[in-house]
């Protein structure tokens, strides 16, 4: 139960990520300053699915890897930390930031900026998430590791 746990909650941690990168780069490009807005309202509203999806995640995975000291443990477990500290201390205080400068109609060079650095942030997120699941994949046996 632990494992479909697992996996379900890293699955949602992972789409909801990328549902807000690629909402945010798409409006960016395309959209009016009025559906920016109310893009960064509703990836605040997304928090409250995405943040304990996370701590879940995490939580299972540190609880079924407690004695495992395979290479893919190992890199799991050190990419954990990273995207913990990135999404807590970058992202959800930029989302949070970018919000209330989007509601107040304030698109100007510091909104850019945290933008840009969200982006970068959201995007090394997004690869690390991808290679836990990859190598979570790898470890139940779904996919074939490489020799």
């Amino acid at each position: 139960m632990k494992k479909r746990i697992h996996a379900i909650a890293g699955g949602i941690g992972f789409l909801m990520i990328f549902l807000f990168w690629t909402s945010t780069a798409i409006t960016e490009l395309f959209a009016s300053h009025e559906t920016i807005a109310a893009v960064k309202a509703l990836i605040l509203k997304g928090m409250f699915i995405l943040i304990p999806a996370m701590a879940i995640v995490g939580g299972s995975g540190m609880a079924m890897g407690r004695r495992r000291k395979d290479a893919l443990t190992r890199a799991k477990k050190k990419r954990m930390p990273i995207i913990a500290v990135n999404g807590l201390l970058i992202l959800v205080p930029a989302a949070w930031f970018l919000a209330g400068k989007a509601a107040a109609g304030e698109f100007d060079a510091v909104f850019y900026t945290v933008q840009a650095v969200e982006l970068v942030a959201g995007a090394a997120n997004l690869t690390m998430m991808g290679m836990n699941i990859r190598d979570g994949l790898k470890m139940t046996g779904k996919i074939k590791r490489t020799r």
